[in-house]
């Protein structure tokens, strides 16, 4: 199931206005997030794409009306969508906000053949939300998801073993998931431009070409993908717990990037304590203003899902790897190799383990002010009126 134009239709309803217009849902252009997160069917007439900056999409429609996201609501809606789901499989696996798989296998007794499941969660979606829906109905989640993207908005396609030929294999390679620009190109220089040429390469020759993305690839277009629906019960483990700030201005000064970096490791490091986790590392990511980025990453001698622990190793790689007075644009840190956070480790025989336990005492009081009174209730003194818009 595929929410149509979800943000866009979201905001619609309490501007009825954009039903005669163009609108779209755009950052805030002067936090530098000015880019179109959305768009209705008026303003993709007009030629505004998703992910443009707002200057160029007010350049091909300049009638386009601008709102801005309001994130709580779309994961408001998001939920009473996918509770409409369950009225009809417990197996309902949320890929992202507005794209949910069901597995309705053993709901057919119950409630008809898959095409009359999705059809009727569909018109339940309009009734109730006042939103469409497009559902793509097949055997595996690959076509699935083709096929809730082959009719919009408010349709239902039908991939079957029989008819995924005709369907599918005229469409264009970057219709399949994880055919991204770069990978595109690849096939491209050796004729690829449908998936009917991609599946008429062996798996030998797509290996050769794409390494293991190629074996992928093989598999999703023949639909051989046997990954199945994950319900509540049977989600897979978190590989990592991230979060980045793209900032006002640009980061020049040490005193900015220790600013820049401060929230980014309590965040991080609150989330790895709600879901009781430690990470054995830390990954930072660094945009400049011409969107060259890198990103480095190092190995801590313990588990940890301490904030200083995250913040101070942040700090290292930041100073180890990025020149002096360069500008960031961007910096993300993420706390990769998760481990629960009971899980057994060695001890050091010199180990600071009094002021671990401080430090786990005061992170933890933090996590539970902010969750009592919000995020803001306490803020680190150095980021207090600052200009980075943090």
């Amino acid at each position: 199931m595929d929410m149509n134009a979800f943000y866009a239709s979201v905001e619609t309803l309490s501007h009825p206005e954009a039903l005669t217009r163009p609108m779209a849902v755009c950052g805030d252009v002067e936090s530098r997030h000015g880019i179109i997160l959305a768009k209705n069917e008026l303003a993709k007439r007009c030629g505004v794409q998703t992910a443009e900056p707002v200057w160029q999409a007010q350049r091909k429609c300049p009638g386009l009306l601008l709102l801005p996201p309001h994130r709580e609501l779309y994961f408001q809606y998001s939920k009473m969508a996918n509770q409409i789901y369950q009225r009809y499989t417990d197996l309902v696996e949320a890929a992202s906000i507005d794209e949910s798989y069901l597995d309705v296998t053993g709901s057919r007794a119950l409630f008809g053949e898959g095409k009359t499941i999705a059809d009727r969660i569909r018109r339940e979606v309009k009734e109730e939300l006042g939103l469409t829906a497009s559902a793509g109905v097949s055997f595996c989640k690959i076509f699935a998801k083709l096929g809730s993207d082959y009719k919009k908005p408010d349709a239902t396609t039908v991939i079957s073993r029989d008819n995924y030929p005709q369907i599918l294999y005229p469409l264009a390679i970057t219709a399949l998931m994880s055919v991204g620009s770069a990978t595109a190109g690849r096939l491209r220089d050796v004729g690829v431009e449908t998936l009917g040429d991609l599946a008429a390469m062996s798996e030998a020759a797509l290996r050769s070409l794409l390494g293991k993305q190629g074996a992928t690839l093989y598999r999703y277009v023949h639909g051989l993908d046997a990954e199945p629906v994950r319900g509540p019960d049977n989600r897979e483990e978190a590989k990592s717990i991230g979060n980045s700030l793209t900032y006002r201005r640009n980061l020049v000064t040490l005193e900015d990037i220790r600013a820049g970096v401060l929230p980014l490791a309590e965040t991080v490091g609150a989330r790895l304590r709600k879901r009781r986790l430690k990470c054995l590392g830390v990954q930072v990511q660094i945009k400049d203003p011409d969107f060259r980025m890198i990103d480095r990453q190092t190995r801590f001698s313990r588990p940890t899902h301490l904030n200083r622990d995250l913040f101070e190793t942040a700090m290292v790689l930041i100073a180890q790897n990025w020149k002096t007075g360069k500008p960031i644009r961007l910096i993300s840190v993420t706390a990769i190799g998760l481990v629960p956070e009971d899980a057994a480790v060695q001890l050091d025989l010199f180990s600071e383990a009094k002021d671990e336990s401080k430090l786990e005492a005061l992170d933890s009081t933090l996590d539970q002010l902010r969750l009592k009174y919000g995020n803001g209730a306490l803020k680190p003194a150095s980021i207090l009126k600052n200009d980075l818009g943090i």
